[in-house]
């Protein structure tokens, strides 16, 4: 049977990884509509990887007898200045999403519920892999300046892929 605080933590964390999906959305769908296929594309396979988190997060809450919530996500931006602030507002948040699962490592550890401590490890791996996708990128467009969007747009795709489990 799940604790009770850590349930707490897990359905809270349901509501922070639908968000996350619905703001790269909110930001695939700019970057389409200023014709960055490259940037949109990505954004959205990201909006879908935080779907499937979103997903795990609830299939375990009710695999070990909790009740997952569903909730109202926020509204997210729909507008963005430029591609280098959209990045750096996905690091931010990703920074966010990493604190929050180092918060729900606390309530498991002070719990003394190792089950989930150890089920959460992943997400503790793939945050460290989303904030340095994210500060590579950030990097990526410091070095092209203003310059050089095209290209970076159409190169982008590729270092999603080179960047996955399983990428040659």
């Amino acid at each position: 049977m799940l604790n009770k605080k850590v349930e707490k933590a897990l359905v809270a964390q349901i509501e922070k990884e639908g968000y996350s999906s619905n703001l790269y959305l909110a930001m695939a769908s700019w970057a389409e509509t200023k014709g960055m296929e490259g940037v949109s594309k990505w954004m959205y396979a990201q909006a879908d990887e935080e779907r499937m988190h979103m997903l795990k997060f609830i299939a375990y809450v009710n695999e070990r007898g909790g009740k997952a919530i569903i909730p109202a996500f926020e509204k997210p931006p729909v507008d963005f200045d430029n591609v280098h602030k959209m990045f750096e507002q996905v690091l931010s948040h990703e920074q966010y999403v990493t604190k929050s699962i180092n918060d729900i490592v606390g309530v498991c550890l002070g719990e003394k519920d190792f089950t989930t401590h150890n089920w959460i490890q992943w997400f503790v791996e793939e945050q460290i892999e989303e904030e340095a996708s994210a500060q590579t990128i950030i990097d990526k467009l410091n070095l092209l300046g203003d310059g050089g969007l095209y290209l970076f747009d159409r190169d982008i795709l590729s270092m999603r892929t080179e960047s996955e489990p399983g990428a040659e």
